[in-house]
């Protein structure tokens, strides 16, 4: 369907390695830039954007951010767009007011009470508490993969095989070897 331009996919991960990757304005550029890519109709708001903003010369502020991707979105006859939020649980909840992961979820919340039909919200994260207290009452439909035994399945397989493939790791006897897998699988706790 995307590749007929039939529906939008917008993917973004909150990267634990990249600072730039941990907060809502990577999130808005981001999804901003892919949007756009997949969108004809959305050209008007993004050259109104570069206008507003000298021309390029200075960078919107998460707030316009926020206001071209709930426009994106409204703008009529559009197809399903897909939004992914991968790795929530990776964006900072430290000290700040906001901290950046409170300012992320308000944008869901946003974005979901737009209530726009052709519109899909997905998000995944470990199931913290402060995520699990906005996202739960927006009644998701949930999916829980820590404790499904497909997921530890393919976690122990992916530990066996990185021990298995390891030269350092090979020299090793091999209950030391099934030690290590059985002992970080079971301590994986789904990831």
């Amino acid at each position: 369907m995307c590749a007929a331009g039939l529906a939008s996919v917008a993917y973004y991960y909150f990267d634990f390695r990249d600072v730039k990757k941990q907060n809502i304005y990577g999130l808005l550029s981001s999804l901003l830039s892919q949007l756009s890519a997949g969108l004809d109709s959305c050209h008007n708001l993004l050259s109104r954007s570069h206008s507003v903003n000298a021309a390029g010369a200075r960078k919107p502020t998460s707030i316009a951010l926020t206001g071209y991707i709930k426009d994106i979105l409204s703008l009529p006859g559009q197809g399903p767009i897909y939004i992914v939020i991968d790795a929530l649980d990776e964006c900072p909840n430290v000290s700040g007011t906001p901290s950046s992961r409170e300012e992320v979820l308000r944008l869901v919340e946003e974005l979901v009470d737009l209530n726009l039909p052709n519109v899909y919200v997905c998000v995944t994260s470990r199931p913290e508490i402060d995520i699990r207290m906005v996202l739960d009452p927006l009644k998701p439909h949930q999916c829980s993969l820590h404790d499904e035994r497909g997921q530890r399945g393919d976690i122990m397989e992916y530990i066996r095989s990185t021990v298995h493939s390891d030269r350092r790791m090979r020299r090793w006897r091999e209950e030391d070897q099934e030690l290590v897998i059985d002992t970080l699988s079971e301590r994986a706790d789904g990831m």
